[in-house]
């Protein structure tokens, strides 16, 4: 798994104290809890999960790319660190809780840019109501009507074992309840004076939920995806003992929002000690990020022929790259149109080709080197740019070019 332990320990240890940050320093995650004043909030689960409890208790497909080894953190066959923190709705269900609101860390392998990062946080809440009429009796109190896409069609279905009228009407209950979270968020950040808030639902696919929807608002001027929901899975609830229950459940990125809200451009700010960047923000009060001196970017290219029995995935590399550079580095990806673009090229590559006699693949990726509070040498550009190469030649076998 190519020294896949090791990450496991480098990327939990940053997660260290970042939930109480978010909480205290941006009001991300302390207005979302007033809003579910009555929920149960959680956040003291251990990160580590079995595959079994990530994914088959959510209905997971087996060959969902999430499961692959590079898409996410294995410490063994049998332990793994959590992808999302729908890792613990049977846990949390199974407990008696009908509805809960759980902040955590969370970890993917991914690319390297301004928005990704191999740990954030994510806030799940779910409400689940007894399956017949005076269950449907309280789901059905509401002060709004919502027009938008139906909560119910034929390409984002009710369950089968779920009684239709009863999965609108938890959907209308999920989308009252989000709706309102928005307007709370978002209604008085940027919208404009005496504007209403636009939301706009749409259809969506995840494992976990039917139907299922995509929440998005127009927020300075686009249209921005804020978190996914839906009617949670009847298997979920079987497998945590709640059979006679429906309910919604809906997840939300903390560092996603708080970029939106504060037009943070950087996500490895949300790391940062620097007090230009932490003193900018007070509890409870949403202002515009001011961008402090920005220092240059040292860009370094690696040029490599891969060994055709290794496998090299793209967040391979990347997880070399950030092993060796940490937040040192600001991104890996194609540089725009310097070099010709194969059809079989990923974003990350700026160079891909394949020997016609040999059949060796040769990849070429752009490291961009950026520090976000000082200059960053040549010479401790080039140190960094040489350990990723030896890592690249130690793990992966790789032949420079």
């Amino acid at each position: 798994m190519h020294k896949i332990f090791p990450r496991v320990r480098r990327v939990s240890s940053l997660a260290n104290g970042r939930v109480e940050l978010l909480g205290n320093q941006y009001p991300t995650d302390s207005v979302t809890n007033s809003h579910y004043a009555d929920f149960t909030h959680i956040s003291s689960l251990s990160p580590l999960v079995s595959p079994f409890k990530n994914f088959d208790e959510l209905s997971f497909p087996q060959d969902h790319p999430g499961r692959a080894v590079t898409d996410s953190y294995y410490v063994n066959k049998d332990l793994m660190l959590r992808t999302h923190t729908s890792a613990h709705e049977v846990e949390v269900f199974r407990r008696g809780e009908d509805k809960w609101l759980l902040t955590a860390d969370v970890y993917r392998r991914d690319e390297i840019d301004g928005s990704h990062y191999p740990v954030f946080h994510q806030m799940e809440g779910a409400r689940i109501f007894s399956a017949d009429a005076a269950g449907m009796k309280e789901v059905e109190e509401r002060t709004i009507v919502i027009e938008d896409v139906p909560h119910v069609s034929a390409t984002n279905p009710s369950q089968p074992t779920h009684d239709p009228l009863y999965s609108e009407l938890v959907a209308q209950n999920l989308k009252l309840s989000l709706n309102s979270l928005m307007l709370t968020l978002f209604g008085g950040a940027g919208v404009g004076s005496g504007a209403p808030l636009r939301v706009r639902w749409i259809e969506a696919y995840f494992p976990f939920t039917s139907p299922s929807f995509e929440v998005e608002v127009f927020f300075r001027g686009k249209w921005l995806e804020i978190l996914g929901s839906g009617v949670v899975r009847q298997a979920t609830l079987d497998t945590a003992n709640v059979s006679n229950k429906i309910g919604w459940a809906f997840g939300l990125g903390l560092e996603r929002i708080a970029m939106i809200l504060y037009s943070i451009p950087d996500i490895r700010l949300f790391w940062s000690t620097d007090e230009r960047f932490i003193s900018q923000f007070k509890d409870k009060q949403i202002t515009t990020f001011q961008p402090y001196s920005k220092y240059p970017s040292c860009f370094k290219d690696v040029s490599f022929w891969t060994q055709q029995d290794v496998a090299l995935h793209e967040n391979d590399f990347c997880d070399v790259v950030r092993d060796v550079a940490g937040d040192l580095v600001e991104d890996v990806k194609r540089a725009s149109g310097s070099l010709c673009v194969f059809p079989a090229m990923t974003p990350l590559q700026i160079d891909r080709f394949v020997h016609p006699k040999s059949n060796r693949t040769s990849l070429c990726y752009r490291i961009n080197y950026r520090s976000m509070d000082r200059s960053l040498s040549n010479e401790e550009a080039n140190e960094l740019q040489s350990r990723v190469v030896s890592q690249l030649k130690e793990q992966f076998g790789v032949e420079i070019r």
